[in-house]
């Protein structure tokens, strides 16, 4: 049975990890734990737990970042240890497009940093290690932000999303690609059970570790639906919030400005 959808309930002392209530200081750690055991496996994992959609997803998601083809073009991508966004974004780019990939997972950031000199990407790309709560960059620095299949793991929802506002420039563009909530008769109970059943399992198959698979798909439940995730985008001060479903639901594209 699916468990109740979380309306991302941070009341200073406790918030969800997973189904489970945890005190909200400790969360950070638990979600590094996780992240460290799947670091070197995280990009196949996506490719076997999707079917490769993951990458139709990313391809169609960057492509609204449209960095300047005259000028400089400065984009962060949050959450984006492995570059797989960064990559697309500076592909699309010129030779005057600034990425900077931040994680506060160092073994994301160095998978990432492995895959970008295999590239040829490395000197075009900056990873700094830091906290999507607290960004150590100054105000009105970026002409877009993302954050792909980042923002359910952060500790303080609305504490990342001030910090996106704030490091943008006015014009600035905020792009969140997030799992949401299938709103196709079937398909939503087909997808509960294969997340349920199956991702635990390919997740002790190919890493040995089902519990962290386990979790991040009791994160997704828990995560907001598209509308409240709107919703509290446009608290954070973003205008012209909106969201695209994609696949029947199982993810959306969320868009807002800083005008």
């Amino acid at each position: 049975m699916t468990r109740p959808r979380s309306t991302v309930r941070e009341d200073g002392e406790e918030t969800d990890f997973g189904f489970t209530r945890v005190p909200l200081q400790e969360k950070q750690a638990r979600v590094d734990a996780v992240f460290h055991k799947v670091a070197s496996r995280y990009d196949l994992m996506n490719d076997l737990m999707s079917a490769g959609m993951h990458r139709l997803w990313k391809d169609q998601f960057t492509a609204q970042v449209r960095p300047s083809r005259t000028g400089p073009f400065r984009h962060l991508d949050v959450a984006g240890g492995t570059g797989d966004i960064a990559f697309r974004v500076a592909r699309a780019g010129t030779p005057k497009t600034e990425v900077t990939v931040l994680d506060i997972n160092g073994d994301m950031l160095e998978v990432g940093r492995e895959r970008a000199k295999k590239r040829g990407l490395a000197d075009r790309l900056t990873f700094v290690e830091a906290n999507a709560e607290d960004l150590p960059f100054p105000s009105n620095t970026f002409d877009a932000y993302t954050i792909a299949f980042g923002i359910r793991n952060v500790p303080r929802i609305p504490q990342a999303l001030s910090e996106a506002f704030r490091v943008l420039k006015r014009g600035g563009h905020f792009l969140c690609l997030e799992f949401s909530h299938v709103d196709i008769p079937g398909l939503d109970r087909l997808y509960e059970t294969y997340s349920f059943r199956a991702i635990p399992l390919i997740g002790q198959f190919v890493t040995g570790d089902a519990e962290s698979y386990r979790y991040l798909v009791e994160s997704i439940r828990r995560f907001p639906d598209a509308e409240l995730f709107a919703d509290m985008i446009a608290e954070a001060g973003f205008a012209r919030p909106s969201f695209t479903r994609l696949s029947g639901g199982i993810v959306a594209i969320h868009s807002g400005w800083k005008l």
